[in-house]
């Protein structure tokens, strides 16, 4: 039996030095990166498709908040290649772990976006079944789905189920203690999870650099034996080849994988943040042309694959998704606020109780 040294050990870990990519900015094509297989034609059409959409989503999301009806939406713009790659290496029976900046990649995935949006809404739950769709809720604390990504990870793996877990998490997840609980309790368990992280320049104001010496954010995985790779974020077809790569590892049985997609947040943190208070206009002008939809339309345009009627197919189909989701949206939901005090506890405490009487009481005078 062959024993590897541990020099052999790291290198076998390494991310590539420089990050993958298949797709030029402009479009044409990068070349074949060692050890990674283009993925298919049909399915890169598919993920232009669902680019298509989801960045309607997001505008419309965006749009609600100006007028009331979210409290909150981060948008995603610019990271579309990210969120779809995502869902796409992913199978239906899967787990998906989002933050709060991945409405996309859940409207990707098929779920209702009137679902998606609940929490965003104000609603006290999630909006959709996690059991159901495989998709936890999506998490607004930073990293803290990363260690419940590896706990169902490891549940599916004791239950003999040859599922995979994909944990999302952004550039400033990963300054955070559980990040690294996870990593290392994923490491040592070896289990079958992903983790991918959307390096999109900025932990709300605060800059990569302020954040981090490390060389790239897939180095980190390296200290808990954990393979890692970087890649083009805004290239689709590379995000896709090595999300693929890393679930094919984690599903195999070689334990986890560390993916860094190097990406940006077009607009600001939330509708409540001004970016151009901490970034300046030529950095994002810098970015919007390595605009990812623009980047696959014209790759798929120049290889053939995609034609002026699909593209306009893809775009009128995305207009009437984003039409039914805003006349969805304009009605006011009907709200029970006792729910508050429902599935908090099995048996409600004396002080849950009081609570809901107190309630009662303001809202309903003469009832306790």
């Amino acid at each position: 039996m062959s024993m590897r040294t541990p020099h052999q050990e790291v290198e076998g870990l390494l991310p590539s030095a420089v990050p993958v990519r298949f797709v030029a900015e402009d479009g044409t094509d990068a070349g074949r990166p060692a050890g990674y297989r283009a993925p298919e034609d049909g399915t890169l059409v598919e993920a232009y498709r669902r680019m298509v959409l989801g960045r309607r989503f997001d505008r419309q999301a965006t749009a609600l908040t100006k007028q009331g009806r979210l409290a909150v939406y981060p948008s995603s713009r610019g990271q579309e290649a990210c969120q779809i790659a995502g869902v796409l290496a992913l199978r239906e029976d899967d787990w998906l772990f989002p933050t709060y900046r991945d409405s996309v990649a859940l409207v990707a995935r098929g779920m209702d976006p009137v679902e998606v949006l609940t929490l965003l809404r104000g609603g006290w739950h999630c909006g959709y079944d996690p059991a159901a769709t495989r998709v936890a809720p999506q998490c607004t604390p930073l990293a803290t789905q990363t260690i419940h990504a590896v706990g169902m990870a490891d549940a599916m793996r004791r239950k003999g189920e040859d599922g995979v877990v994909m944990a999302f998490v952004g550039d400033g997840g990963t300054s955070e203690g559980d990040f690294h609980e996870a990593l290392n309790y994923a490491g040592v368990l070896r289990a079958p999870v992903v983790f991918f992280v959307q390096n999109n320049k900025y932990a709300i104001s605060v800059p990569l650099a302020k954040q981090t010496a490390a060389p790239a954010l897939a180095y980190k995985g390296i200290g808990y034996g954990i393979r890692s790779e970087q890649v083009d974020g805004n290239d689709l077809v590379a995000v896709l080849s090595v999300l693929t790569a890393a679930t094919e590892h984690a599903r195999s049985g070689n334990g986890p994988f560390l993916v860094e997609a190097h990406t940006y947040r077009m607009d600001s943190h939330t509708n409540a943040d001004d970016a151009s208070r901490y970034r300046e206009d030529e950095e994002v002008a810098r970015w919007e042309a390595a605009d990812p939809l623009a980047r696959l339309e014209t790759h798929l345009r120049g290889r053939g694959l995609l034609s002026e009627e699909d593209v306009a197919s893809a775009q009128e189909a995305a207009e009437e998704y984003a039409a039914r989701l805003r006349d969805r949206m304009a009605a006011d939901p009907e709200t029970d606020p006792f729910e508050l005090f429902d599935h908090v506890f099995a048996e409600p405490t004396p002080q849950l109780r009081e609570q809901r009487a107190l309630l009662a009481s303001e809202m309903l005078p003469g009832e306790d």
